[in-house]
């Protein structure tokens, strides 16, 4: 029963409208139905998209806030998974915040993105400390040399 209802989900009605049906007049209307196929899964966005094509799809929309200003590493992660989002950039406070805006069936795989991209940056933030605390611990090695005095005296 249940390999009969997975047939009935997957069958396809094909009109054709020909005097003569050939084997080529088959095969021709099936590969203009596959084209068809192909360029309407071409033509729904995938991946990063703006806020007005996401609410489109006519799905539920939700958000969660992002505060780190590293969108880049959080997009390779949510390209990895496969996720439909929209970042919208929130100016109105004092620091910029990001909103990440993804479709409803799409929360499990967020949630998933979500975890290793926040694994890879305190990962990042315990491997490397940053530039700057670098430079100040090189700094305090180093000590100061005298100043020479320089002049612009011509001897004649």
């Amino acid at each position: 029963m249940l390999i009969q209802e997975d047939i009935d989900h997957r069958a396809v009605t094909l009109v054709i409208n020909t005097t003569k049906l050939t084997g080529r007049t088959l095969k021709n209307a099936i590969s203009q139905y596959l084209a068809h196929r192909r360029q309407r899964a071409r033509d729904s966005p995938v991946g990063k998209q703006t806020v007005k094509e996401l609410v489109g799809q006519g799905q539920g929309v939700t958000n969660i806030e992002i505060t780190d200003g590293n969108i880049k590493s959080f997009e390779r992660v949510a390209r990895k998974y496969g996720v439909d989002y929209a970042l919208k950039k929130d100016t109105s406070g004092e620091r910029p915040r990001y909103l990440v805006f993804f479709k409803a069936r799409d929360a499990d795989a967020l949630t998933a993105a979500f975890k290793e991209y926040t694994a890879k940056s305190v990962k990042r933030e315990e491997q490397r400390p940053s530039l700057t605390v670098l430079l100040r611990n090189a700094r305090s090695l180093v000590k100061p040399s005298p100043q020479k005095e320089r002049g612009k005296e011509l001897e004649r």
